[in-house]
């Protein structure tokens, strides 16, 4: 369950990644398509991190690594850093699963890695939430340097 593509000499096109997570392909378009249209994200398909985590869609903005997104069996995950400063804009506005996930980050810095699942619209519209938060303070960041 939620295999990844793990062999790094078949590389896949968007539209295999989006078949192999199944029922939640159309999440990933909705998310795909969020990310494009709201903040003119890029994306490039790419095998990062090592081999145990697979195939991936990296999403950027303005040169600016937002998220990775893997897919799985049935399903995909967004795998992004965050700062305690993001997460503290919008924490009280989580939902519990989220801030569970939140809570168990991997620690980087100031800050963490979080992998977050996405099986249903409520976790997609979490995930939305969270981006949304990383990247105005990406952008707010880099207006006052």
């Amino acid at each position: 369950m939620y295999e990844r593509l793990l062999d790094k000499t078949l590389a896949p096109t968007f539209t295999e990644l989006l078949n192999y997570s199944g029922p939640s392909r159309e999440w990933w378009l909705e998310l795909d398509a969020y990310l494009q249209n709201e903040f003119s994200a890029k994306q490039q398909i790419r095998f990062p991190y090592g081999n145990k985590y697979g195939w991936s869609t990296k999403y950027s903005v303005k040169n600016r690594h937002i998220c990775d997104v893997f897919a799985e069996k049935e399903a995909f995950a967004v795998h992004l850093r965050v700062s305690n400063d993001c997460l503290d804009a919008i924490y009280d506005d989580l939902s519990d699963e989220a801030k569970k996930i939140c809570d168990a980050k991997y620690p980087c810095s100031e800050g963490g890695w979080i992998t977050y699942r996405v099986l249903s619209q409520e976790q997609l519209t979490e995930v939305k939430k969270i981006l949304r938060a990383k990247i105005c303070l990406s952008i707010l960041k880099s207006q006052k340097r």
